[in-house]
This record gives C-alpha cells, sequence and structure tokens, in this order.
C-alpha cells in the first residue's frame, strides 16, 4: 500500500505597495518614484508599471495604502488570480505613523511605515466591493454635476435658465441610468440589499434614489464588527469644542440622502439618520451575521 505523501504547504507572502495613480503613464523622465513600489522584506523592492504585475500568486495577500477608483481593474486581475487585497482604513494614519519614524517622504520609507502598521488597521476587499464602489463614484460625480448645475439655474434670467435646463434633463436622465446599474448590480453581489429594501418600503423605480444611497451605506455597514465602531464612522457621536470632528463624509451623505427619502423629508435630523442605520444594521446582521464587505474609509 502506497503512502500518501502531503505536499509542504506553501509560504503566504505579504507584499506592500506603495501605490501611484500614473505609474502606467508614459513620461519623459521617470524615476522609480512614478511606479507602483512593493516589497516583501522592507529591503529589496521591485516596481510596476500596473498592479497586475506585481507577483503575487494564490494565498499572497496584498497590503496597499489606498485603491484609486481608476485602477479597479487591475485590483480586480490580482483578486482573480486568488491574492487577497487589504487597504489602509485612513490615510491619514500613513502619515502621522511616518512622522513618528521620523522618515521622509518617499514611496520606498512610506512601504517601510505600512510595515510597521498592524494589520489590524488594513480592510481586506474582494471584487464585489471595488465593482459597486466605482459605480457609486461616477454616480456621486453625476450628482454633484446635477446639484452644481441646479444651483446656477436659479441665478439665471428665464432665457437662459431655458438653455440650462437641457443640461440638466440630461444628466438627471444619466444619474436614473446609473442608479439602476447600480441597484443592479447590489440585488446580485449584496446578500443583504434585497431584505433590507423590503424592510425600508422602497422597492419599485420611484424609489429608485433611496435604493442607490442604501447601497453606498450598506458598503460601510458591511466593514463594521460592532455598532459603535459603525455610528463613529457615520459621524454620529457628539463633537468637542474645539476638535474637529472626524467621520467619514460620504458615508455621512448617503445616509443622510436614505433617510431623506426614506422619510420622504429633506430637513430631518440626526437621530432619525441613526434611528435607520441602526435598523439597517440589525437587518443586515440577522441575514449575514458571519460574512463581510470591506469598505474604504
Amino acid at each position: 500500500m502506497m503512502e500518501m505523501v502531503n505536499s509542504p504547504r506553501k509560504e503566504v507572502r505579504r507584499f506592500y505597495v506603495d501605490v501611484h495613480r500614473l505609474a502606467s503613464k508614459s513620461r519623459k523622465t521617470k524615476t522609480d518614484e512614478n511606479y507602483h513600489l512593493y516589497t516583501v522584506d522592507g529591503e529589496v523592492f521591485g516596481k510596476a508599471r500596473t498592479i497586475a504585475e506585481i507577483p503575487t500568486e494564490e494565498g499572497d495577500e496584498l497590503y496597499v495604502d489606498t485603491i484609486p477608483i481608476e485602477l479597479t481593474d487591475e485590483f480586480i486581475d490580482v483578486l482573480r488570480r486568488g491574492s487577497r487585497v487589504f487597504y489602509l482604513r485612513r490615510i491619514t494614519m500613513l502619515a502621522r505613523k511616518r512622522n513618528e519614524l521620523r522618515l521622509s517622504k518617499t514611496g520606498r520609507n512610506d512601504i517601510k511605515t505600512m510595515m510597521r502598521i498592524e494589520p489590524k488597521w488594513f480592510i481586506e476587499v474582494n471584487e464585489d466591493f471595488l465593482v459597486i464602489r466605482r459605480l457609486a463614484a461616477t454616480y456621486r460625480s453625476l450628482l454633484r454635476t446635477y446639484t452644481g448645475l441646479l444651483n446656477r439655474a436659479k441665478a439665471l434670467q428665464d432665457a437662459e435658465r431655458r438653455v440650462l435646463m437641457g443640461l440638466i434633463k440630461a444628466t438627471e436622465d444619466a444619474m436614473n441610468d446609473m442608479a439602476r446599474l447600480i441597484v443592479a448590480e447590489a440585488e446580485k453581489r449584496m446578500s443583504a440589499y434585497n431584505k433590507v429594501v423590503e424592510f425600508l418600503g422602497i422597492s419599485g423605480d420611484n424609489h429608485l434614489f433611496a435604493k442607490e444611497a442604501l447601497v453606498e451605506v450598506l458598503l460601510y455597514v458591511n466593514r463594521s464588527k460592532s455598532y459603535k465602531q459603525l455610528r463613529k464612522f457615520f459621524g454620529l457621536f457628539p463633537g468637542r469644542k474645539g476638535f474637529d470632528k472626524f467621520y467619514n463624509k460620504l458615508a455621512r451623505s448617503a445616509l443622510s440622502r436614505l433617510t431623506a427619502a426614506a422619510l420622504k423629508n429633506t430637513y430631518h435630523r440626526a437621530k432619525d439618520e441613526e434611528r435607520l442605520l441602526r435598523r439597517i444594521w440589525t437587518v443586515v446582521n440577522e441575514v449575514e451575521p458571519w460574512e463581510r464587505l470591506g469598505a474604504p474609509a
């Protein structure tokens, strides 16, 4: 009888990467600082034009300071080869830690700084999160354009306003199309989404923008393991006089839009937002108590 021999388990490598937004762009004078720099041991550094060129394999881990929206597809390529991706919860932590270590601002020093930050300060992401985050960023861009055009129209005379109304209508149509796309992706990729929609009573096309806002809120809800952490992340806590209040403004904006749509009242209180967030948190944890999807700080 042949004796089974267990193959040695592959050692998981941890890559630390300083991400450069323009690494793939051609320049006349391009230094190492203009590439994605990476290392495993903090001694030997490599450089890559794209994130996918970093030689991670199945089971390896990629730790980065940020995941720019424009590099979404590159990170998805890394995930599809079986590697895991983590990004820093707060990008401000990098500068603070670098100053503590008394290091200058360079790509290599940023990587050495990341290596000194505890893994608990990094969040793991998956393809579902990256896809929906990119769509949500596009929607927010359209929303800012739409709001800006409306404000400009208020200051114009009737004849001038009529010229602008065509552009406002086109932007609104684009927002509708993008919101439908986001909702469709959420229905496929977020297990708790349909349950929360039903719970809040916002099904149907007449609640399209509310459902889009819910998708953004769920991205952040799934990043926290406790409601206390989530509440702080959304800024639902009293500030201290003389101190800046640190919270995620994108998350709070999405929650505010969702609350206004759910209550059918633009003028609501922070208590209304907190009450709605608590309900969403409860429903999500009933549907998927162990499943978590990462989100940007």
